[in-house]
């Protein structure tokens, strides 16, 4: 009975030891170490100019009328600014500070808010749309103080993490949460790596710091899931990728990313098997481009990267990440599979920026457009234009309505430039998704849809049609 009671006792004892290490790790208040990075992040505002075509007339002919394209022509351009908002940090004493590109592209004035009440403008160092960063310098002699950069490599699911930003135009405001995921890829942009985290943020969060409980910038917020705000799931570009652009801009004002000159695709566990690869891994090349580096070194179509640079390709999507943050000019070694076995190639890494490649891909050509028949109406992707022009929210998607046939159920419901965004409550991405959507409605018995749409004026609406 005393042996059953001793071990009871010790039982309990490790129990409570056991449950005392898990939770000292949980921090009783954030607020010192709120209090400590408050003055190092800013709000920032900018103005931009859009140019709009008026109405001449006191009212507006219906959609589809014949009066609409004669009188239009009449209307004077008309210009009105545009505000928006959103967050940053001070990187150095003399306010250089970082920011997402989304943030501050087109504007024509750029104001930061420093510690709630010091107002500076601002002038752009240098920019990147590929990954979404841009780098500021505050008009002013004045000293800042700075937070630096942790090691986002270090950063583990379930970390505790702080952001602190300016949601909705409510500067300073702090939430808290955990890191969710690593390594996300969510489509916004060509570099994707994601950390993932439900501390809260909002539209105007843009930019801003993701702090680990050092007080180190391990990441910068720039998206979340969900357009009406915050559902707890925010994406944040990992600290060690977003440094490197940032030291680049800083320094040449512009990127300098590795270049292979390789098309690639994934390894499919069919690929894999033809070529008598233990596993699907790896990147696939498709193609190779004339006198680029793979070429010179003698990469084939066919190949596939097992491994560059030292680092192992598990993935395909995780090859042109590394490469685009590896160093021009510098040698590498890749290792190859080909012909069911493995070669090391050593490559001279060029420059994406100056490449063929880049500036093929660079080039805007315009969105498809694609009837729907059983609407009646000519349809094309939103584009990133659509949503800088017409000031939508950044994760908009959906369809332009571009032409509406004088037969079309929608012909007295919506006009021209309307975006259809959602169908019967589905988001719709694409013309395959209205399709469906519209078919499975033809075949029910009240074959009645249920379209939300934006107008031209950008006003949300709910439209119901009967369709024949």
């Amino acid at each position: 009975m005393r042996k059953f009671r001793t071990f009871i006792i010790t039982f309990i004892f490790f129990i409570n030891l056991q449950v005392h290490s898990f939770s000292q790790n949980i921090p009783v208040s954030f607020a010192d170490l709120a209090e400590k990075l408050m003055p190092s992040v800013v709000n920032i505002s900018t103005t931009t100019t859009i140019t709009t075509q008026s109405n001449p007339f006191p009212f507006q002919f219906p959609p589809g009328s014949p009066f609409e394209d004669m009188f239009k022509e009449f209307g004077a351009p008309q210009e009105r600014k545009s505000s928006a908002l959103g967050s940053g940090f001070i990187i150095d004493e003399k306010g250089i500070v970082v920011t997402n590109n989304h943030v501050i592209q087109d504007a024509e004035d750029i104001i930061i808010r420093v510690n709630g009440d010091k107002e500076f403008k601002a002038n752009v160092i240098g920019a990147d749309p590929l990954s979404d960063i841009a780098v500021l310098q505050l008009d002013t002699k004045e000293k800042f103080i700075p937070v630096k950069f942790g090691d986002s490599d270090k950063a583990r699911i379930g970390d505790w993490v702080i952001a602190i930003g300016n949601p909705f135009g409510l500067g300073g405001t702090v939430t808290s949460g955990i890191i969710s995921a690593r390594n996300r890829s969510i489509g916004l942009s060509r570099y994707e790596d994601y950390i993932q985290t439900d501390a809260s943020i909002n539209s105007g969060n843009s930019g801003g710091p993701l702090f680990d409980m050092k007080g180190d910038v391990i990441g910068i917020n720039t998206a979340i899931l969900g357009r009406n705000g915050s559902i707890g799931i925010g994406f944040s570009i990992p600290s060690n990728s977003a440094k490197i652009v940032i030291d680049q801009l800083i320094e040449f004002g512009e990127t300098k990313r590795g270049w292979l000159g390789v098309r690639i695709q994934d390894v499919t566990k069919e690929i894999a098997d033809v070529e008598k690869l233990n596993k699907p891994r790896g990147a696939l090349v498709a193609s190779v481009a004339q006198n680029s580096p793979s070429d010179k070194a003698g990469v084939k179509a066919g190949d596939i990267i097992l491994e560059f640079n030292g680092e192992k390709i598990q993935e395909m999507k995780q090859l042109p990440i590394i490469v685009a943050r590896t160093e021009v000019g510098k040698k590498v070694k890749v290792k190859i599979w080909r012909n069911k076995k493995e070669i090391i190639k050593t490559i001279t890494l060029g420059r994406l920026e100056t490449s063929e490649d880049f500036k093929v891909a660079e080039k805007k050509e315009p969105p498809q457009e694609l009837v729907i028949e059983n609407l009646k109406i000519s349809v094309r992707d939103v584009t990133s234009e659509d949503i800088k022009i017409r000031n939508l929210p950044n994760q908009t998607s959906g369809l332009v309505v571009t032409k509406i046939d004088k037969d079309s159920p929608l012909l007295n419901s919506i006009e021209e430039n309307s975006i259809i965004l959602e169908a019967q409550k589905k988001k719709i991405r694409s013309v395959i998704d209205l399709e469906q959507v519209v078919k499975q409605v033809l075949k029910s018995n009240q074959k009645t849809i249920l379209l939300v749409i934006y107008n031209s004026q950008n006003q949300r609406r709910y439209i119901g049609i009967k369709l024949d």
